[in-house]
């Protein structure tokens, strides 16, 4: 790490520690109360809520509540029914009684849509409101995945692909797995977190996307590029992190059936179990028949039973205390594969068994926000490739303390984790390893204006196998005027490799030999963001960058005497572009999005580059949305796929481009919204273009080629959601 950057990371930190001591002796107390007034015309308002980042209270009859906060900066998001809503930034280090009038609202609509901009973002550790964040972290809102939900109910691979910059990619044909890349990363550089807990484990697993029913969830928060300095090794490429809902006293039903076999029934609920403890409960079966689109004899779509139960409960006493606990179960029998040339018959089976737990608790104590996070995962495999079988288990114990507080413009958090990785399978020797990881973090987030904020994070962790990291990143928010707002982040990480990779996926670990004299992944990359806001037309534009050294690939015998996986000398190089364009209008959401990747490697033995395989060029979207409070919505979306280069391919280097068109339409009748959607309406599909199968068996062990666009083809899904 080179002393510039070293520089860049340490200044906002020693100027915290270095300020004045008449400065930080007003930041002696523990605490501060602001005692709230909501007004209106005069008149007291009772039951107005009062959110301070994701703390919530309720004005008293009298239209008074009294805030204990941390001395510094807040900003005060204030609402009642039929009230126009208001938010206020306080600076403050002694009690402080404040008044905030309400305006009457013009327009309902109006109203609704100024509530849902405070969105309040957790990936980035000191939580903030979205649009003071120095951090870029996109917000899928609930509006975004319920209408994701009506598309695929049981998981949230669409809707993770359909957002700007992230890519899910299949990494096993025959049983549909997926991982999600950032930014033309590969998907293992992607960490996958459950309100900021490690739930499906260090490393998720390719088909732990297809796992997760987005029903109970309240927002998606993505971090792109490196983020080891906030989450550790796994997140060298971006975080994406999965925020639940909270307690709200209503139930939901989701039954949901496919053109092609599948079937969802989902169940959602929630409310209060005292004055301060709240629950929520998911539960989901979904199941697909085998379906054989193009009339191969190989499945395009894996037949599968799958189970999922989720309870959370929560607690919060209003005043700087909260607990969050939550465990989970799914139960998945997966089955795939088919005729082979020669007749032969090639059957993948996997069979997954996950359960999980995980807690987070929150108090303030001696003027500083404790919090502790705590989770385990353990999880069971048996899978079949042919006549191969593959028995594993894999767990992940993750824990961690942490303390914030505010001095001046500066918010401080300061930390230690421990991590436990391990993995032991029961029929392929070799592989089996425990890794524990013990690390430090520090932040600052510094906002010396209402113009500029910058936010340093630095973290070290302490690998039992490959030795010991720095993790340093530093982004910075400037707003200079007439809405607009640039963001510049610069940071940098690191990977523990593993066997499990996204070819390893595809064909297991029997046809390799164990892992010998590896060395982590490290990489470093940059972005800046500049975005506009124009009325109710949001624009945005971003350019990035990263190098990672030392990648690992995954070696054919036609170079080695066996299959292995190595790191490859020099750089793999990814660079890009990404447009967003947003208009909301009631009753009209119309979001644009284009992204541009140039992604380059070095191939083994060679001094060669290559682009980077299943790397489109290009990718846009397109989808306008129209909705009416109380009645329904219909939407249209358009995604265009570009290039992409091919490996191992006998029927093609380069891919087709393709385009995807969906439509859904949704109705409201009492309790009860009845949808349907198209997908794929065009029926771009790999098939049509290349068979799947292959004339042999590959030099990986492999009878398919790589899913470069949809297998699955078109697809109209219908169904209701009832609730009460």
């Amino acid at each position: 790490m080179s002393a510039r950057f070293t520089f860049l990371i340490a200044l906002p930190l020693l100027t915290a520690l270095l300020a004045p001591a008449d400065a930080r002796a007003q930041t002696a107390p523990d605490s501060v109360t602001v005692s709230l007034t909501v007004t209106s015309g005069g008149n007291p308002i009772s039951a107005a809520e009062v959110r301070v980042e994701s703390r919530s209270w309720r004005t008293d009859p009298a239209g008074r509540a009294d805030l204990r906060l941390l001395p510094g900066r807040h900003r005060l998001n204030v609402s009642a029914e039929a009230l126009e809503p208001a938010s206020v930034a306080i600076n403050t280090h002694r009690d402080t009684t404040i008044t905030v009038a309400l305006a009457p609202a013009e327009d309902e609509h109006e109203h609704e849509a100024e509530e849902l901009e405070a969105v309040i973002v957790t990936a980035t550790r000191s939580e903030q409101r979205i649009e003071d964040a120095p951090v870029r972290v996109e917000v899928l809102a609930r509006e975004e995945v319920e209408e994701k939900m009506m598309m695929t109910p049981g998981d949230v691979s669409m809707m993770l692909n359909e957002t700007s910059g992230l890519r899910v990619q299949t990494t096993s044909p025959s049983l549909g797995g997926a991982n999600v890349r950032v930014q033309g990363l590969r998907g293992r550089y992607t960490q996958v977190l459950s309100d900021g807990l490690p739930l499906y484990g260090g490393q998720s697993g390719s088909l732990g996307l297809l796992q997760i029913p987005p029903m109970d969830l309240g927002q998606v928060e993505v971090i792109k590029g490196a983020a080891s300095a906030l989450y550790g090794a796994s997140a060298l490429g971006g975080v994406v992190n999965l925020v639940s809902r909270r307690p709200a006293d209503d139930r939901e039903l989701l039954l949901n059936a496919t053109t092609l076999g599948g079937a969802d029934a989902v169940l959602w609920s929630s409310g209060a179990l005292s004055g301060r403890w709240g629950y929520t409960f998911l539960g989901g079966a979904h199941g697909q028949r085998t379906a054989d689109v193009d009339g191969d004899r190989w499945a395009d779509l894996p037949s599968y039973a799958r189970g999922v139960v989720r309870p959370r409960l929560f607690w919060d006493d209003g005043q700087g205390r909260s607990l969050f606990v939550t465990v989970g179960a799914t139960a998945e029998d997966r089955n795939g594969g088919g005729e082979i040339p020669g007749g032969a018959r090639f059957a993948e089976e996997l069979r997954t068994r996950r359960a999980d737990a995980g807690l987070v608790a929150r108090w303030l104590t001696g003027g500083a926000l404790l919090n502790v996070r705590a989770s385990a995962m353990g999880q069971r495999h048996d899978h079949r490739f042919g006549e191969v079988r593959e028995r594993d288990r894999h767990a992940t114990w993750f824990g961690e303390g942490s303390a914030a507080w505010t001095r001046g413009a500066h918010t401080l958090v300061v930390g230690a984790a421990l991590q436990r990785e391990a993995y032991a399978a029961r029929d392929v020797p070799g592989f089996d390893y425990t890794f524990a990881i013990p690390s430090l973090f520090a932040q600052d987030d510094w906002h010396p204006a209402e113009w500029l904020g910058v936010t340093a994070s630095g973290r070290v962790d302490r690998h039992s196998e490959y030795g010991t990291f720095v993790s340093p990143r530093v982004s910075a928010l400037v707003r200079p005027g007439a809405g607009w707002n640039v963001r510049a982040s610069a940071g940098g990480g690191y990977y523990a490799p593993t066997p499990f990779t996204e070819e390893t996926e595809a064909i297991g670990l029997a046809p390799l030999r164990p892992l010998e004299g590896l060395k982590a992944e490290r990489a470093r990359g940059a972005s800046l963001d500049v975005g506009r806001t124009l009325g109710d037309l949001e624009l945005n534009a971003s350019v990035f960058g990263s190098v990672v050294d030392d990648a690992l690939q995954l070696v054919v015998p036609e170079l080695t005497t066996d299959l292995g996986l190595v790191n490859v000398p020099g750089e793999t190089r990814t660079w890009g572009t990404e447009a967003l364009l947003r208009y909301h209008r009631e009753p009209w959401h119309v979001t644009a999005t284009h992204t541009y990747v140039r992604a380059t490697e070095p191939q083994f033995r060679t001094s060669e580059r290559r682009t980077v395989p299943l790397t489109p060029r290009h990718q846009s979207g397109l989808v306008a949305m129209w909705e009416a409070e109380g009645r329904g919505r219909l939407g249209l979306e358009l995604y265009y796929t570009g290039l992409q280069s091919l490996e191992d391919n006998p029927y093609r280097d380069q891919s087709r481009p393709y385009l995807v068109v969906g439509m859904l339409a949704e109705r409201t009748i009492g309790r009860a919204r009845v949808f349907v959607n198209g997908e794929n309406l065009l029926d771009a599909r790999q098939t049509r273009w290349q068979p799947l199968v292959l004339p042999a068996r590959s030099a990986e062990r492999r009878w398919t080629t790589d899913a470069w666009a949809p297998l699955e083809g078109r697809v109209i899904n219908a169904g209701v959601r009832l609730s009460w």
